[in-house]
């Protein structure tokens, strides 16, 4: 007991003492280390003072050179006026070359103007060949039975009306036969075939009014189909054919010829040539 006793008693003097020596070893070892801190972070500023040293030497250097480039040059001596007769100056040069430029701009605009009117005039001219074009062909064209009763007193050509529902049936109208395929009552046209002298013909998108034309074999003009009437399935229109063929004018022509003829035969007997009288010397 008593040595138990001596020993806490030992211990409790000691542990100060150890406590002290590693209190102390501790603040030594902080010292250390904040000494070290110091030395490093003055080296460090040394360094930053050398380079904010040399980046001052470089700003100076530039900042001179800026004043140097920046400094005017000194005024040239003027040089002596020389009269404008014996060399003209740039000022006229320049006034010459533009018053060039211009004129040169000028006629090439005129020229482009002159065409541009030469052209107009043609469309002009064009437009008005199809105006007169258009009322012609629009004047010989039917829209009702009233005026295709009033171009058959002309008497120039035979008009034969026909009623055509859809059908692949043809049904003969004068010289042709003639079938109807298609009939849009929206868009006002339709498509037929055709029977032309043993020969099978497409006409497709005949719209209304619009003639479709084709000649027929010894015929000095065509053949017309007009529609003046489209409606669901069915279509009313009329054919217009010549009323005579060229071999048939040919022959009217050759009869009339032949009448004459009969009718003066003096007039188409050559006269008879006299011969000369032979001269007494002859033989």
């Amino acid at each position: 007991m008593e040595s138990e006793q001596s020993h806490t008693l030992v211990s409790k003097r000691v542990a100060p003492w150890i406590a002290a020596v590693v209190i102390g070893g501790a603040g030594v070892g902080y010292a250390v280390h904040e000494h070290n801190s110091a030395q490093t972070l003055a080296t460090q500023n040394q360094q930053v003072s050398a380079q904010l040293n040399a980046t001052e030497h470089q700003l100076d250097a530039l900042a001179a050179k800026v004043n140097a480039m920046t400094t005017p040059p000194p005024a040239a001596p003027a040089p002596e006026a020389k009269p404008s007769a014996a060399v003209p100056s740039h000022a006229t040069s320049r006034h010459v070359s533009a018053r060039r430029r211009a004129s040169a701009q000028d006629a090439r605009f005129k020229k482009m103007q002159s065409q541009l009117d030469a052209q107009g005039k043609a469309i002009d001219d064009t437009r008005n060949d199809l105006t007169s074009a258009r009322t012609e062909l629009s004047g010989s064209i039917a829209r009702t039975h009233d005026e295709l009763v009033v171009l058959e007193k002309k008497g120039e050509r035979n008009y034969i009306e026909f009623d055509l529902s859809k059908s692949k049936e043809f049904k003969r109208e004068g010289p042709i036969s003639i079938s109807l395929r298609k009939a849009n009552e929206k868009h006002q046209y339709a498509d037929l075939m055709l029977i032309v002298e043993d020969r099978d013909l497409s006409q497709k998108h005949v719209n209304l009014y619009q003639p479709a034309m084709f000649y027929q074999p010894d015929s000095p003009q065509p053949v017309e189909i007009v529609i003046n009437q489209i409606s669901k399935n069915h279509i009313h229109g009329y054919i217009s054919a010549p009323k005579y063929r060229q071999s048939e004018l040919a022959v009217v022509s050759n009869s009339a010829s032949g009448q004459d003829q009969s009718a003066n035969p003096t007039a188409q007997a050559p006269a008879r040539q006299k011969l000369p009288v032979p001269s007494p010397d002859q033989p």
